[in-house]
């Protein structure tokens, strides 16, 4: 999953980023209003991690603007300001929950994943998709009762495509969901051809019943056999 952290208090927002990539989030940052809108101008995420108290506009302006936008991304303001008027006015903002601060990081994941299956798959942990169950908490494909054996990116993949299912995922925006922002760096995405390559085989051998199909020159989907 793909966080945006919007903090402008740099031990607070090491600690969220550290303890968020050990579980294997992609997480990216930014300290204020501007940088924030840098990132969510091109830039899709399955949650923002919001602070209200920023240098400048504050966390609710970037609700405003967000909902003004039209912006679907999930948003947890995360404050340390535990007033009633600032939780029922980002709450009626937009925002999909209210963590005051201090918190425990194991809540805050706890309700990261709570807000992705909430606006992905209905309140599941699971993605069920023919013979192929994704289980989203432990990290795992399983064909049956068999594990499928994939790297971190492969995983990721097939994740991001299994919840696009027979929906056309543009190569930029996997490579961007999967990989960061840092794809801006590279001219060539010879780094995901070489995964997806990698994962069709590894589907083929076990006799996964989808298929990673490509759509020439723009992106790929995933299809039931």
């Amino acid at each position: 999953m793909k966080v945006l952290i919007i903090e402008d208090e740099q031990e607070m927002l090491q600690n969220m980023k550290q303890t968020l990539e050990k579980e294997d989030y992609l997480v990216e940052t930014a300290t204020d209003y501007d940088s924030a809108f840098l990132k969510i101008g091109v830039y899709d995420y399955d949650c923002i991690l919001l602070d209200i108290s920023l240098p400048g506009k504050s966390g609710l302006e970037i609700l405003k603007e967000l909902k003004k936008r039209e912006v679907s991304d999930g948003v947890i303001i995360v404050s340390a300001k535990n007033s009633l008027d600032d939780k029922l006015e980002g709450l009626h903002l937009g925002a999909d929950d209210y963590l005051p601060k201090p918190f425990h990081m194991a809540e805050l994941n706890a309700r990261i994943k709570a807000i992705f299956r909430r606006r992905n798959l209905k309140g599941d942990t699971l993605i069920k998709i023919e013979n192929l169950n994704i289980d989203i908490e432990n990290r795992i494909a399983l064909i049956e009762d068999e594990a499928l054996l994939l790297n971190r990116k492969e995983f990721d993949i097939l994740f991001y495509l299994a919840s696009n299912k027979n929906r056309l995922v543009n190569k930029t925006a996997l490579a961007e969901h999967v990989w960061g922002d840092h794809i801006d760096q590279t001219d060539s995405f010879d780094f995901i051809y070489s995964q997806i390559k990698n994962l069709r085989k590894k589907l083929k051998d076990h006799n996964v019943q989808v298929e990673v199909k490509a759509i020439y020159g723009i992106g790929y989907k995933l299809v039931s056999l």
